[in-house]
């Protein structure tokens, strides 16, 4: 049984969680990834210069904690924080480390390199590349998973 069926997140890679759109909204000190048809909906960048929180003050989370910087027109986003229940990228441990390099080879596309590493869990690290079209002119809606959950102990399959 997956993750989405009891409305919990889909994917510690929320970029290739789903065919569902995306919406990245930027300021000078943060970007939040909006996604549809997922829990909870969002994701938090922080561009401020700010280090991951130390272990005494994070409690591992599902989408982890996320801060980036700019590599030229390449936003490097570096993820670490994940409780081991997060899904989308099998076994791993708290030690699970992402590293997304995401940008625009052309006006109408976004590339995200993914490499995925958990000394815990992995003997090297792994790497994903995604390629989204963008459509600048759709909207995300609204996605409540509670509304359509509604016979979850029916469901089959792993």
């Amino acid at each position: 049984m997956t993750t989405q069926a009891f409305c919990l997140p889909f994917s510690a890679l929320p970029f290739n969680a789903s065919a569902f759109p995306h919406k990245i909204v930027q300021t000078p000190t943060i970007v939040v990834d909006i996604a549809e048809f997922d829990t909870p909906g969002y994701r938090q960048i922080f561009l401020d210069g700010r280090p991951h929180p130390g272990a005494a003050r994070w409690n591992p989370a599902w989408l982890g904690h996320s801060i980036g910087k700019w590599d030229g027109d390449t936003l490097v986003v570096d993820t670490v924080g994940f409780n081991e229940m997060a899904a989308g990228v099998g076994v791993h441990t708290e030690k699970l480390h992402v590293v997304e390099r995401i940008s625009r080879p052309d006006v109408g596309h976004l590339t995200i390199d993914m490499t995925v590493e958990d000394e815990g869990a992995y003997i090297r690290p792994w790497n994903l590349k995604v390629c989204y079209q963008l459509a600048p002119e759709e909207e995300i809606l609204e996605f409540i998973c509670a509304e359509n959950n509604k016979d979850v102990e029916h469901l089959v399959g792993k």
